[in-house]
Parts: C-alpha cells; sequence; structure tokens
C-alpha cells in the first residue's frame, strides 16, 4: 500500500509543490493549511508521516505537534522558515522527528521522508532470530516497535526507538554523534549532531529510573555514547 503524508504549509504553493513531487513516488498526500484543521485530520486519519510547518494560524507547528505526541508517535518532520539552531532544536523538544529550514530543496525533504519512512517500517525479524531484545527491564519488540519497561509500554517517537534498537542491538559498542545521525537518519545531517543529545537525553528520561545517573545509555565523554 502507498504511504499516506500529510504535508501542513499555510502556503498553497508550497503543498502542492510537495503534493506534487510526492505523488510522483506513488504516495498518498493529504493537505492541511492551519494547525487546528491538522490536527484534526490526524485525529481521524492514519497518516505514515507528517510534514508540519512551524508558523501557522490558529494553531502553530510546535503545538500541534506536542497534542499529536499525546496520543500518536507518527513520524513528523518541522518545516521551518527560521534559522536559528534552538528552534530546530525546541522542534525536537516537543516530539519532532525531525526537520528541515525553508527554503528547502524538494529533493532532500523527499530523501529524508523516505529514510524516515524506511527506518518506521516495521522490520520481520531474519528467520530464526528472536523478536525481542531484552535488557535487564527494558524490552524491545521488532514486530511492534513497541517498548517495555517492567511490562510497563514506553511511547517513543520513531527516531528515538531506531536509536535505542542499534545501541541495544550492539551493546558496549561506542557510537559517535556523527556515526549515530549517519545511521539512525540514514543521510548526510549537516552540522547539528546536538540532534543527537537531544533524542538521547528523551530517550534517558523515558527509560531511565534517573536519567542523571543512567544504566542503559551511558556516555563515552569526548566520543559518543553506547549501551551497557
Amino acid at each position: 500500500m502507498a504511504y499516506h503524508v500529510l504535508v501542513v504549509d499555510d502556503e498553497k504553493l508550497i503543498v502542492k509543490g510537495i503534493k506534487f513531487s510526492l505523488e510522483q513516488d506513488g504516495m498518498q498526500v493529504t493537505p492541511a493549511y492551519d494547525g487546528e484543521e491538522a490536527l484534526q485530520l490526524i485525529k481521524d486519519s492514519n497518516f505514515d508521516l507528517i510534514v508540519l510547518d512551524v508558523m501557522l494560524p490558529k494553531m502553530d507547528g510546535l503545538q500541534v505537534c506536542q497534542q499529536v505526541r499525546e496520543f500518536s508517535q507518527v513520524p513528523i518532520i518541522m518545516v521551518t522558515a527560521k534559522g536559528e539552531d534552538m528552534d530546530k532544536i525546541m522542534g525536537l523538544e516537543y516530539g519532532a522527528d525531525d526537520y528541515i529550514t525553508k527554503p528547502f530543496n524538494i529533493l532532500e525533504l523527499k530523501a529524508r521522508i523516505k529514510a524516515i519512512l524506511r527506518r518506521s517500517v516495521k522490520k520481520a525479524p531474519a528467520e530464526g532470530s528472536k523478536n525481542i531484545l531484552k535488557a535487564r527491564e527494558l524490552e524491545l519488540s521488532y514486530d511492534s516497535r513497541r517498548v517495555f519497561i517492567q511490562e510497563k509500554e514506553v511511547n517513543l517517537t520513531a527516531k528515538e526507538f531506531d536509536l535505542l534498537e542499534l545501541l541495544m542491538e550492539n551493546p558496549g559498542k561506542v557510537y559517535s554523534r556523527e556515526k549515530l545521525l549517519d545511521t539512525v537518519w540514514g543521510y548526510d545531517y549537516p552540522g547539528d549532531v546536538r540532534t543527537v543529545d537531544v533524542h538521547v537525553r528523551r530517550l534517558r528520561e523515558k527509560i531511565e529510573a534517573n536519567p542523571s545517573e543512567p544504566k542503559y545509555i551511558f556516555t563515552k565523554w569526548g566520543v559518543g555514547y553506547y549501551f551497557n
């Protein structure tokens, strides 16, 4: 089945351009032009990914993202006309999986969309392998892409799950932030290695009893991160 993408921007020409380009790749695209309309569509429909502009009428993109994260972990790419780092990081703080800054190349946006969709597809485990990863009280399910702590589900975004999955599959292996960007995000992510720091911090807040004294995800100072 075709991927279903929601594109939210109050600039109709931008929506039209993205819609045309994604439809050329066989995707189904639903447009929305303000935050309230977008939120209602997300509640009423099942989307595989959302492209969400920050500056929207009625309700801005950060508010939409924050409210969506209360009931859904659908991948979200934030679009912002602002180039300041804090705006980008704020988008991630609210639960976005990625961001792109206007003006952007449609080919770059498509590459990011495809990378996230590839990683978000539920992967069937290799024949003969187990479909569950366990580490003490932490359990990760490949089939359902769900994570549990002491049998209680923890809601992770697509990128948080991918990050945890990679680290759990390679315990003790230290990954630099650059390597994590390349492996988890799946494309050259220019400059913003802090994106990894934000995701690791959010992940720790969700799976660690005491994020400041982690027992799962450790920092190798000056190098990167590893799973214990």
